[in-house]
């Protein structure tokens, strides 16, 4: 064989063996969402989550993600990931509760006062403390609570709404939460579960005057065109989650573990300031055609607040009343306080 001939065969050789190995070397983390690209979940993914880890990992960790549910919705993906059939999902904190009450706190209505608030407490000690709660009972490494749309806002076809009682007999789209059922009772509307692909339908005919949605998605639902009144309570913070299958985030070495949390901590960043973003652009598009959109003074809020009660009551048990107590008083929330104490809340 000539020398050349085996020069060649021993540098394709040498070629096919460094190339195995860095494909030996070379991890795929499976993530499924519901999130897309064009909306704040996807696009953090896309522009946060993927690149950070494949710098941090030189190419040896990389995510493979799955977006619009092309995989799984937010429930059966968590089921996946316990499968082994991907690794990474991400879900709101409410159906994170199928696999434990960890992130329940999140869900409480009133929990928090503004969405800075929100961001602020979440990133600097509350998301770490629950989710490591998490990776203890739900079989689940939570690596990044985070926004999706901000508060659910009160939208309507009926009239100004200031305080409880001008709900007071209106039929009130609700979904099938019990913590969103509970308050909007309290208030003094009738609860009518309703299908979401049904709701500017139903709006616009009169089966339901109201709902309480998170205002970019009342943007993107055009619900403002059929319900013009708006009115500014907050309560319900509209919580998000990332995370990863205890098992196989164990499988990780300490290496990997760390080049993951950096590329968490990035995209909950990243998410963070799309989301912003996203709610400011809705809430001015919104006000451009709406007939009214009333903000509360603090005094109409203890109102509205104490529609929360009974859901506070409701979660016993799912929630640690220190930490609650914790959150609340960072923000100054005293009253409120108050109130749950006096109901044997907190």
């Amino acid at each position: 064989m000539k020398m050349s001939s085996i020069l060649k065969a021993v540098c394709l050789a040498s070629a096919t063996a460094l190339f195995t190995q860095s494909a030996a070397a070379e991890k795929v983390l499976k993530l499924g969402t519901v999130g897309f690209i064009g909306m704040p979940i996807g696009d953090a993914i896309d522009q946060a989550l993927i690149p950070t880890l494949e710098e941090v990992s030189g190419g040896q960790l990389k995510i493979e993600p799955h977006y619009r549910k092309s995989l799984c919705s937010e429930q059966t993906c968590g089921e996946q990931a316990n499968q082994g059939l991907l690794a990474l999902w991400t879900s709101s904190t409410a159906n994170f509760g199928n696999f434990g009450t960890a992130l329940a706190i999140f869900d409480l209505p009133y929990i928090f006062k503004s969405i800075e608030d929100a961001d602020r407490i979440s990133s600097d000690w509350l998301a770490e403390k629950q989710c490591q709660v998490a990776a203890e009972e739900a079989g689940h490494v939570c690596l990044t609570v985070y926004s999706s749309g901000g508060f659910r806002q009160l939208g309507n076809a009926n009239g100004p709404v200031r305080v409880p009682a001008d709900m007071e007999g209106l039929k009130w789209r609700v979904t099938k939460s019990p913590i969103e059922y509970t308050l909007v009772k309290n208030w003094g509307a009738v609860p009518v579960p309703y299908d979401w692909a049904q709701l500017y339908q139903g709006l616009q005919t009169g089966v339901v005057s109201g709902q309480y949605v998170a205002t970019p998605w009342q943007h993107v639902a055009k619900l403002h065109e059929v319900a013009p009144y708006f009115t500014e309570i907050g309560g319900s913070w509209s919580g998000n989650q990332l995370s990863i299958d205890k098992r196989q985030y164990d499988a990780l070495t300490d290496q990997e573990k760390e080049w993951l949390h950096t590329a968490a901590k990035a995209f909950g960043q990243r998410v963070q300031e799309l989301d912003r973003e996203w709610v400011e652009a809705g809430e001015i598009s919104i006000k451009e055609t709406a007939k009214n959109w009333y903000v509360p003074t603090e005094e109409e809020l203890t109102l509205w607040r104490a529609g929360a009660i009974d859901a506070w009551l409701n979660a016993k048990g799912t929630y640690d009343p220190a930490t609650a107590r914790r959150v609340l008083e960072e923000q100054g929330m005293n009253n409120f306080i108050a109130q749950l104490e006096e109901a044997g809340a907190l």
